[in-house]
C-alpha cells in the first residue's frame, strides 16, 4: 500500500505543481494583449454627420449618429445610436429611420438592430410608423425587410405581423404574415 500512497501523492504533487504553473504565467499576460488586431476600428467618430449623394448629385441618404466606428479589413462600419433619412426615388417626402445600432456593410446593405423605428414624414402617407427589432435596409434600392414581428401604424389602423417588405420607391409593403389589424374610428 505504501508505494500507492506514494505513487498517489506523487500524481497529486504533478497535477499542483502544472495548476500552479498554468495560473502563474495567465497571471502575468497583460489584459488586452490577445486582442486581435482586425477587431480594432481604424478610426472613430463621434456625432458622425453625413450625408450621401447618387452620380447624379440628388441626395441619396443622410445619416446621423452619436458615434461611428470603421473596420476596414472587415469591410463594416458599425453605429452606436443611428438616424438614417432616406430620400427615394421620385419622393419629395423622406423616410426616418432609427435604431440603437446599425451595421452597414460593403454591399451597401445596413442591419439595423434593437428599438428601430421607421416614420414617414408625409403627413398623408398611409404607413406612419412602423416599429420593430430588426431591419435589414439596401441603400442601392431602398428596400427594407424583416423576418422578425412588426408593428405597423397608419392613419386609422395598427397592424401587427411579421416578414415585412417594403420598397420605399414604389411605396409598396408586404406583410408575410399577419397577426392582427387594430381600426380606429374616424371623427367625421
Amino acid at each position: 500500500m505504501t508505494r500507492l500512497h506514494s505513487l498517489a501523492l506523487l500524481v497529486l504533487l504533478l497535477g499542483a505543481t502544472a495548476y500552479g504553473i498554468i495560473e502563474w504565467r495567465s497571471s502575468q499576460t497583460v489584459p488586452g494583449e490577445d486582442i486581435d488586431h482586425d477587431l480594432v476600428p481604424d478610426f472613430i467618430a463621434e456625432a458622425l454627420k453625413s450625408n450621401i449623394y447618387t452620380e447624379s448629385g440628388r441626395l441619396s441618404h443622410a445619416i446621423v449618429a452619436d458615434r461611428m466606428e470603421h473596420y476596414a479589413k472587415l469591410e463594416v462600419t458599425h453605429f452606436e445610436l443611428p438616424n438614417y433619412t432616406l430620400h427615394p426615388k421620385n419622393s419629395e417626402s423622406p423616410w426616418q429611420l432609427s435604431a440603437k445600432e446599425a451595421t452597414l456593410y460593403k454591399n451597401n446593405r445596413v442591419i439595423l438592430n434593437h428599438r428601430v423605428h421607421l416614420k414617414a414624414t408625409d403627413e398623408n402617407s398611409l404607413i406612419q410608423e412602423i416599429h420593430c427589432k430588426y431591419l435589414e435596409l439596401d441603400l442601392n434600392t431602398n428596400i427594407i425587410s424583416s423576418e422578425q414581428t412588426v408593428m405597423v401604424q397608419g392613419k386609422d389602423f395598427t397592424m401587427y405581423g411579421s416578414g415585412l417588405i417594403i420598397d420605399l420607391n414604389t411605396k409598396q409593403m408586404t406583410l408575410t404574415e399577419h397577426v392582427r389589424t387594430i381600426y380606429k374610428k374616424t371623427e367625421s
